[in-house]
């Protein structure tokens, strides 16, 4: 296990005209009323520390009294364009009970907490800096796995739906040991589930941090899901392990469980049926997932020597000659869903030929 692939501070690549003009199609793609660079003009901030007193790397910041009424309207603005459909009838009962900045990341994201004054209801929302790898993240995100994705897209900046979830460092830590055996092996199936779909679709750097822990309650029991809440590092890397999450030393309490729970053939199985999953998926959305992979062939998203690398692993792994071929990370992604894609036709006897 490796404690980390990330070797270097990866760059932001910027929304090229392609990609903007797939978002518009798919109606994420839209006219802000305010943008990341506007959330700079901040005047100053204090920093945040959890219930440990430890520092989160978050600051509450304020802004002049001369910004502040503009920047609320902006940010209510955004909430009824991402939530609602972009009218102005629901400003009057929204405020924005707090803005916070991110000191760590690459994007160093402002998180916006908007409160309905009626109810106390509330929600947070992200704005970061637009970067290709993070939109293409969030966008497979949508289109291949169980996980909807909520973003919206300007030029130079990105506004994300916050996921819920107990992040996965803080599940382990607090949360893991009081699980029944039953639990703990449907937690390792998922990490299975997870770990496949992670690899298929090129999501790097799932270290325990950049994952959240969905619970579900069923009737009879509470569901475990993974969900991914970081796409920094969406087809970047040119180490195949960096896209395994079970490579990750952080996360060796989960791959533990798998170990302990688990026979080979029931870890075959699940990844079995996660690839089946992700081809019914990729199947039932061609047309969309497509326009994506078309759009992300022709856009600069890691450098050429981690794209050949990555794809000869692939290749060496997989013996399939389409890894070979592809010259960019877009190439490798519509490789891999057509290799899943193929496999799932040729081993499901009910699929008609």
């Amino acid at each position: 296990m490796r404690s980390s692939f990330i070797k270097y501070k990866k760059e932001i690549y910027p929304i090229e005209d392609s990609l903007f003009e797939y978002l518009k199609k798919y109606n994420r793609g839209v006219q802000l009323p305010l943008e990341y660079e506007d959330l700079l003009r901040f005047e100053d901030g204090f920093p945040i520390y959890d219930e440990n007193e430890e520092d989160t790397m978050w600051l509450s910041i304020y802004f002049s009294n001369a910004e502040r009424q503009e920047i609320d309207l902006g940010l209510k603005k955004i909430y009824s364009i991402l939530h609602v459909d972009g009218s102005e009838d629901i400003l009057p009962y929204l405020n924005v009970d707090s803005i916070d900045f991110c000191t760590y990341g690459n994007t160093k994201p402002f998180r916006v907490k908007i409160r309905n004054i009626l109810n106390d209801n509330y929600v947070f929302y992200y704005i970061k800096q637009a970067d290709s790898s993070r939109v293409y993240g969030l966008e497979l995100e949508h289109l291949l796995s169980p996980n909807p994705t909520n973003f919206l897209v300007s030029k130079s900046t990105l506004i994300e739906d916050h996921i819920s979830g107990i992040p996965g460092d803080v599940f382990s830590k607090n949360f893991l040991d009081k699980c029944t055996k039953q639990e703990k092996a449907s937690i390792a199936k998922e990490f299975v589930k997870f770990n496949e779909r992670c690899f298929v679709r090129l999501l790097g750097d799932m270290r325990d941090y950049n994952y959240v822990m969905v619970l579900m309650h069923d009737f009879d029991r509470i569901q475990y899901r993974f969900r991914a809440v970081d796409f920094d590092q969406q087809s970047y890397d040119g180490e195949m392990d960096a896209y395994f999450p079970n490579s990750y030393e952080e996360n060796k309490v989960y791959q533990n469980l798998v170990d302990e729970y688990l026979s080979s053939g029931s870890v075959e199985q699940y990844k079995l049926e996660e690839r089946s999953l992700i081809a019914k998926r990729a199947t039932s959305e061609w047309v969309r997932l497509e326009d994506l992979l078309t759009c992300m062939k022709t856009n600069r998203l890691s450098s050429e020597s981690n794209i050949n690398s990555l794809k000869l692993e692939i290749y060496n792994l997989a013996h399939d000659v389409e890894f070979k071929k592809s010259t960019s990370m877009g190439g490798i992604i519509q490789a891999a869903v057509n290799f899943v894609i193929r496999n799932y036709k040729s081993i499901n006897p009910y699929i008609i030929k």
